[in-house]
């Protein structure tokens, strides 16, 4: 079994090398937000990371266990302005190997001012983009698990419409001491099935964002410290600015022709890596820091100071409740705060 899995994921991954060769590009980029506080305090994402949290299973699906059965989580965040988004899940298990979830992952960029190219004003819209989570995940043995989710997602940008369906396969392994696991996850495989709008040659398709993350979590055994590092966009190497979007370049003014920035190879390797610590001096406490370099390399100015790249975070367990808090930085000066709160309804039993 475990060759055959291995096998698997082999294949799949060696194929999406070849068939999502470009990053940067493509619609329904909310589904890389961080779905939870916890999440946006470890960097933006954790692939491998076994703690019976229920918003793991955003990320990877194989880390629904049957310990989160019948657990909903909410969570909210403010981002940019008056942009805001969210999530919420429900689980429940079945048997002893069979676990199912639903979640909905949602982003609402507010409202807007619809004008004339004279700036008159002639009304209002909004735009709105929603997934659905359908998360299904089995326990091969005492130390792997697999998982996958279907995805169907719609979006609406005022008066244009988009509807797709994505895919996500993981695995997760646990050592037997606990302290120790791994995860693999391919995200986002699928594809628009209506895309905004239409031209000459008929329906404009945009690809997904795609990724394949992998990562490494390990808990010190005689201190309440957890590092964890994680690896994302492993299908596509170059992450600089002009890869992913335009080109980026600088205007000598001396002779004035324009040369293009170049990234360094250790520096282009960290850009594919968050690293995150946890203080755990217990299962009803955690304080987190994170540092995500592609986000810092990104964002940072010259003559700002600026904390972009780190985030950090806290949880505790309050009476029945879980509640978390998250902070990140998404723009220079303006920080994001994000809020969760989890519970098992097990425990409301009399």
């Amino acid at each position: 079994m475990k060759r055959n899995i291995l096998i698997f994921f082999t294949l799949i991954t060696s194929g999406c090398f070849q068939l999502f060769s470009q990053a940067g590009y493509g619609v329904y980029k909310f589904l890389d937000l961080p779905v939870s506080s916890r999440l946006a305090a470890m960097g933006g994402t954790n692939v491998s990371l076994n703690d019976n949290d229920l918003n793991f299973a955003f990320q990877n699906p194989s880390l629904l266990t049957s310990e989160m059965s019948n657990v909903i989580g909410l969570n909210m965040a403010n981002y940019l302005e008056t942009i805001q988004f969210g999530s919420a899940m429900y689980s429940r298990s079945f048997g002893c190997n069979n676990n199912f979830a639903v979640g909905v992952q949602f982003v609402d960029y507010g409202l807007f001012k619809e004008t004339t190219e004279l700036n008159e004003i002639i009304g209002e819209f909004t735009s709105k983009e929603y997934a659905l989570h359908l998360i299904y995940s089995r326990q091969i043995n005492n130390k792997i698990s697999v998982g996958g989710t279907l995805k169907p997602i719609y979006s609406v940008m005022e008066r244009y419409t988009s509807f797709g369906m994505a895919l996500d396969a993981g695995v997760n392994y646990v050592s037997e001491s606990k302290l120790f696991s791994a995860g693999l996850v391919l995200r986002n495989m699928g594809t628009q099935f209506k895309g905004y709008y239409s031209d000459e040659y008929g329906q404009h398709f945009e690809p997904l964002p795609f990724d394949i993350q992998m990562g490494l979590s390990k808990k010190l055994a005689h201190a309440p410290l957890r590092l964890s590092v994680t690896l994302h966009n492993l299908q596509h190497w170059d992450l600089s600015y002009q890869s992913t979007n335009q080109p980026q370049t600088n205007l000598n003014l001396s002779n004035e022709e324009e040369t293009e920035d170049k990234i360094s190879f250790v520096d282009m390797a960290f850009r594919h890596a968050i690293f995150a610590a946890e203080f755990v001096p217990s299962k009803n406490f955690y304080l987190t820091a994170s540092y995500n370099h592609r986000r810092h390399a990104e964002m940072v100015m010259s003559g700002f100071k600026t904390m972009s790249g780190f985030s950090f975070g806290g949880g505790i367990k309050l009476y029945k409740f879980h509640v978390g808090f998250g902070m990140s930085q998404f723009q220079v000066g303006n920080y994001s705060y994000q809020f969760s709160i989890s519970t098992s309804l097990n425990e409301f039993r009399m």
